[in-house]
């Protein structure tokens, strides 16, 4: 992504050129590194917290958090995001909908359905770690909240 958009930049400033389908690329790309590595920064527990109820508390404690905030926040949220994008994604695939420019790339329903494939993935990367947390409860082993 980072090459691409190095070259979009030198051909554009330094020899006048442009493709629209070189620049919808790294659209393409950006999205697909932040949809499809949702899940996995989840799994390795790169994702936001609210220390406030997690610093400092014991394994049994960080498990009820993290458990609580799986059963709800994180899967009403894929669920909703699921739920309302349906349409807008079937849509997109019925008309095989492309870019809007001319030279664009045509694969937009390709990339507008990662809008459904990162909630998917998220909910069972969730549903993985609600399991470790229920582990960790029942156990009151010192388990790792993360898969």
């Amino acid at each position: 992504m980072v090459l691409v958009t190095f070259t979009v930049v030198v051909c554009r400033y330094a020899f006048n050129l442009g493709w629209i389908w070189l620049q919808d690329s790294i659209t393409y790309l950006h999205a697909c590194v932040f949809m499809l590595a949702a899940a996995w920064a989840l799994q390795r527990d790169d994702h936001v917290r609210v220390d406030i109820f997690y610093r400092g508390k014991a394994p049994r404690q960080k498990a009820l958090v993290d458990g609580l905030g799986i059963l709800l926040f994180l899967i009403p949220f894929c669920v909703f995001l699921m739920v309302t994008s349906w349409n807008y994604v079937t849509v997109a695939w019925k008309i095989q909908e492309g870019s809007r420019e001319a030279s664009g790339l045509p694969w937009v329903y390709l990339l507008k359905s990662l809008i459904l494939i990162m909630p998917a993935l998220v909910l069972v990367q969730g549903g993985v770690l609600l399991s470790n947390c229920w582990r960790c409860l029942r156990s009151g082993n010192n388990l790792a909240v993360t898969a």
